[in-house]
């Protein structure tokens, strides 16, 4: 690749953060503002390898309380000593895979969503990432770091929806296959509103 291909490479990449921050930052987030639920937040990584966008995920050990062996992006419930919800974001990703909150540049911030179990109102913060990153994952929390290429996650054979019951009603639910692994629940209804989001941002 020529010296001009490469700067044109990486004039594409910045543009692409760039667009997506703004077109973040610039949206209205829809709140769900329940007494009844338990708050939470995650964070949705992003990051740059071989030339493509990726999205970090974790696999959950079989000994935590909630969501145990699912595949889910890092975080955790909001504690006091987090003041803003975006700190338990940041926080949960420390604590989880060793990532510095001062490495992430939060790019903004997705609509809430629901767990459909646990009782949890997730908030997502979606940040960019450096890459290749020293992870320090927690082994009680952690059983593994899935990076997972954008553009798989995009191709309409990785998606499937169906319908569950929940409190008595049906719900819809989202499931996207990669590799081996099923990714589904609230982190697949935060993933689908990504992907949308991303989808539409690359293409225009």
């Amino acid at each position: 690749m020529t010296d001009l291909s490469l700067r044109r490479s990486g004039a594409s990449i910045n543009s692409m953060i760039e667009h997506l921050r703004n077109a973040l930052q610039q949206r209205q987030i829809v709140r769900i503002n329940n007494p009844t639920l338990k708050v939470s937040a995650v964070l949705v990584p992003v990051f740059l390898k071989n030339g493509q966008y990726h999205l970090l995920f974790i696999q959950r050990t079989e000994q935590v309380k909630y969501h145990k062996g699912q595949i889910s992006f890092p975080g955790g419930a909001y504690e006091k000593k987090d003041g803003a919800i975006l700190n338990t974001a940041l926080r949960e990703a420390e604590e989880e895979i060793g990532l510095a909150r001062q490495d992430v540049q939060v790019l903004g911030e997705l609509d809430d969503a629901l767990t459909a179990t646990s009782n949890y109102v997730i908030s997502p913060f979606v940040g960019l990432i450096p890459y290749p990153y020293n992870f320090k994952p927690d082994k009680w929390e952690t059983e593994e770091l899935l990076e997972v290429p954008i553009k798989d996650l995009l191709d309409k054979n990785c998606f499937s929806e169906g319908t569950t019951e929940q409190n008595g009603q049906q719900v819809e639910t989202y499931f996207y296959r990669y590799q081996s692994r099923t990714i589904w629940g609230a982190t697949a209804k935060i993933l689908k509103q990504f992907l949308e989001f991303y989808a539409g941002i690359a293409s225009s």
